[in-house]
């Protein structure tokens, strides 16, 4: 049984897109709540380039990616989001008619969040890990091999090996090791991508005895009724050894994918979602799409224009969440009322 939360807006993608139509539906009294398969807000901005210059945001002559979502986050406050963040949207039910749609959408996580507006600000897609060429690895996935980490305490007094050299990797070492019995860092190369005090403490905790980092590549897994018993591993010496092991989690990179919202019955094109340039309003009343994930004739994939479709999108929302009531539009440097949800009056 699905756990079930109700809302106004269903938001999927949590991207910089996602975060600004929370601002513009919220100044129209709209809740929201966003569904994001990573695990912060951001989408490819916090996550691909926090650190990378940005020049083409209105009134920043330059800002990096983390930068503008740490702003997104703060003009997104005032209106109290919920997030459910590291969950993948599995499918869509439709409850309601065109005139007065209702939805639900569950998760991987076993939630429902019922609305009766769906918008999709997933960029390109879902990200989704990259999972390394191991066979036999598909029976022990979301048993004993995990590709992110949902619950800290499944991992607790067990034998824990990470695969990988990048910031996920690091996170989870560092994260992990104070509850499991024991973690183990295997990684092809000395050099890791991460940031440089997060592999400094890996170093300490492994100069301390009270981590282990293999240099090396795993090659297979041993086990049976998707359970872990052991990894193969292949040194850089050449040398080949047994590992014991509860539960594995690589980590290499993730990659984007449509997943899922490629079932919704939207007539896509070319795997984007074509919408409309009045409300930008899917095949399906009620569900919108804003962002990278769309297409209509001169679509640009600039995040600017992602904002302008968010701010479209909410008008039509609020006809949706509020059939009878009318629309003012108003401007929030004139208007006293929206000012005061603001927290600025």
């Amino acid at each position: 049984m699905s756990e079930v939360f109700a809302t106004d807006v269903a938001i999927v993608g949590a991207g910089p897109v996602g975060l600004f139509s929370v601002f513009e539906l919220g100044l129209l009294d709209m809740k929201c709540h966003l569904i994001d398969i990573l695990s912060k807000p951001g989408g490819q901005c916090a996550e691909l380039y926090p650190e990378k210059p940005i020049y083409d945001v209105p009134g920043y002559p330059v800002i990096n990616g983390q930068e503008l979502v740490d702003n997104l986050m703060k003009q997104a406050h005032p209106f109290g989001p919920t997030f459910h963040l590291g969950e993948m949207v599995e499918r869509l039910e439709t409850l309601g008619t065109a005139e007065r749609p209702l939805f639900r959408v569950h998760t991987d996580a076993g939630k429902a969040i019922e609305a009766k507006v769906v918008i999709v600000a997933a960029g390109g897609g879902s990200f989704m890990p990259k999972k390394p060429p191991i066979p036999g690895l598909d029976a022990f996935e979301n048993t004993s091999v995990f590709y992110s980490v949902r619950k800290m305490d499944h991992f607790r007094g067990r034998r824990v090996v990470i695969v990988g050299g990048g910031d996920s990797a690091l996170d989870w070492a560092l994260n992990l090791h104070p509850i499991a019995s024991r973690i183990t860092l295997i990684h092809r190369r000395a050099a890791f991508r991460a940031a440089p005090h997060s592999v400094n403490a890996m170093h300490a905790l492994v100069e301390s005895g009270q981590l282990d980092f293999v240099l090396g590549q795993v090659t297979s897994v041993k086990g049976e009724g998707g359970q872990l018993a052991a990894l193969v591993v292949r040194k850089e010496s050449g040398e080949t050894v047994d590992l014991p092991c509860d539960d594995m989690l690589p980590f290499f990179g993730l990659t984007m994918k449509l997943g899922p919202i490629g079932e919704w019955g939207l007539n896509l094109h070319e795997n984007l979602i074509p919408t409309d340039t009045a409300r930008f309003e899917t095949s399906t009343p009620g569900i919108f799409a804003v962002g990278d994930i769309n297409t209509y004739p001169g679509k640009l994939k600039l995040i600017l224009c992602g904002f302008h479709e968010a701010a479209l999108a909410a008008q039509k929302a609020h006809h949706y969440v509020y059939p009878d009531k009318k629309l003012v539009f108003q401007y929030t440097t004139s208007s006293t009322n929206l000012q005061r949800k603001l927290g600025v009056s």
